[in-house]
Parts: structure tokens; sequence; C-alpha cells
């Protein structure tokens, strides 16, 4: 699959209404981390609860989840997630991939293998670590992974949606965000190539990581992720991939606005309008 980017307020994106539903919101450690009474690990606020960074999208009838995060089995049930179509891989870091056998479930209720999205990299380290997921090794579904994995290097169809991947810096990696019409979702950048900036313009709703407050050498901090919203202007902004030094209270407080905190189950929608969320 290949294709050239085009700037994001030069594509026909569709208006139709995507629905992101967060099912983890935290850094490779998770929050609470282990052995840790820091006030936010001790926090009885739920929202200071964070699994591993995953979401999954829903448009046209369609449901794909971004990310096998390590919890997936969890972050599954706690949201009643029943049933995938496609998944897409950000990057190969364990944090993102390290769920993957909890996708055989999916192939045992749906009885068919499951295809999954990565660039050529990702897909490599997946190969590697996961051959058997990509070999049909049992005449029946469920024992393990079945997936059909699919390589992209530039914008992609899936299910007659165009999928525009953004590639991001984190330290020596190249991670893909992705755009999906009046959606852009991006974890674990740090630098944004201006290409990369071009295809998130226009956006309803931005998904961006923003570690803690303090600047980090891989990640964006949450004020560097304010300063690249405020550039983009979305309609409503989300941040995600947050470490035990950031409170859900305390944080959202000082944010602006249209700025948010995003937490473990919670969904939002973008319609190319305007957004809401429950």
């Amino acid at each position: 699959m290949t294709g050239g980017h085009q700037a994001g307020r030069d594509r026909g994106w569709h208006s139709g209404a995507v629905e992101l539903t967060f099912l983890g919101t935290g850094t490779s450690n998770g929050v609470p981390i282990i052995g840790c009474r820091c006030p936010v690990c001790a926090s009885d606020d739920p929202r200071d609860r964070r699994s591993r960074t995953s979401a999954v999208v829903r448009f046209g009838g369609h449901t794909v989840l971004i990310d096998t995060a390590t919890e997936l089995r969890l972050q599954a049930i706690a949201v009643g997630l029943e049933r995938l179509d496609a998944v897409l891989f950000t990057h190969a870091h364990a944090d993102h991939v390290g769920g993957l056998d909890d996708l055989r479930r999916f192939n045992e209720i749906e009885q068919a293998e499951l295809p999954v999205y990565a660039d050529p990299l990702t897909a490599g380290a997946l190969r590697e670590r996961y051959g058997y997921a990509f070999a049909r090794q049992f005449p029946f579904f469920g024992g393990k992974p079945d997936l059909t994995l699919h390589e992209f290097d530039g914008p992609f169809r899936l299910f007659d949606e165009e999928i525009a991947p953004i590639p991001v810096r984190h330290g020596r990696w190249i991670v893909q965000g992705f755009r999906l019409g009046p959606l852009v979702y991006v974890t674990d950048a740090k630098e944004i190539p201006a290409p990369s900036l071009d295809l998130m313009r226009g956006a309803d709703v931005l998904v961006l990581n923003a570690l803690r407050d303090r600047p980090h050498p891989t990640h964006l901090s949450i004020g560097e992720a304010v300063e690249v919203i405020a550039e983009l202007r979305p309609r409503e902004a989300y941040l995600v991939h947050m470490t035990h030094e950031v409170s859900h209270a305390v944080a959202s407080a000082a944010l602006p606005s249209h700025v948010h905190l995003a937490f473990d189950g919670l969904t939002v929608r973008a319609n190319g309008a305007r957004s809401s969320r429950s």
C-alpha cells in the first residue's frame, strides 16, 4: 500500500461521524505504578487509574482497535468490547503491542482471521515476536491469534474510508499517528515534522500524547502538547499517555477550555462540524 502525503487542509476528508473510546491513557508503567504511594497512585479518583494507551474507533458500522496494549483483555471487558473488524498499530513498543495474544478471542467470536495494519518497521517487529499469529496452525479459531498483516507506507483504504498515517518522532523511533476524517490520533510523539502537522490541520477532535509537566527526551510534555494544539486549532483536543506525575483534577484545571485530559473509558465523537463528550 503506497501513497504520498498531502496537507490535511487540502484533502477532501469525509464528514461522517467517528466515535473514539479511550481504552487506556497511561504510560508504559501504567498508573498506579508498582511500589509507589504518591498522591496520584493513591488517588481515589478513577480518572487517575490509567492502563496503557490504546483506543477503539467506530465509523460506518465498523470497529477498529488502535494498538494492543498490555491490558487489552481487561480494557475490552471494561468497555464491553465484543467484536473487532481491524487493528491499527502505531509502533512496536511493548506497551502498545503486549496484549496481542488477546486478539485470539476476537478471532473466536468472528470465526475469521483479523486484518492488522502496520508500517514496515512495526510489521517486521510483529513478525519477529509473534510469528505464530500470522500462520494458520490450528483448524479452529481461538487457540491463538490468527492475523492477516497488511503493511502501509502512506495513506490506505479501510472499509471504504481513507486512513492517513502521520509519522512522528519518538526518540530514535518513527511512530505512526492516524487521521480518519475529522479525527486525528497521535501518541508517543516528541517531534512532529511539518508535513505531519499539515496532515493534522482542520481536525474536529485531536488526540495527542502529553507525558507530564516536566520535559522528557522522547515524549511531548503537557506544555509542548498545548503549544501544538494552539497551532493546529482543533475544535477539541484530548491528552493521553500521562504518567503518575499528572493528577487529573489538578492538570485539568490548568488547561485551556477546549483541551481535556482523557481517561480510561471516555468516549468522544468527532463529526466534522462539532464534537461531543459522553
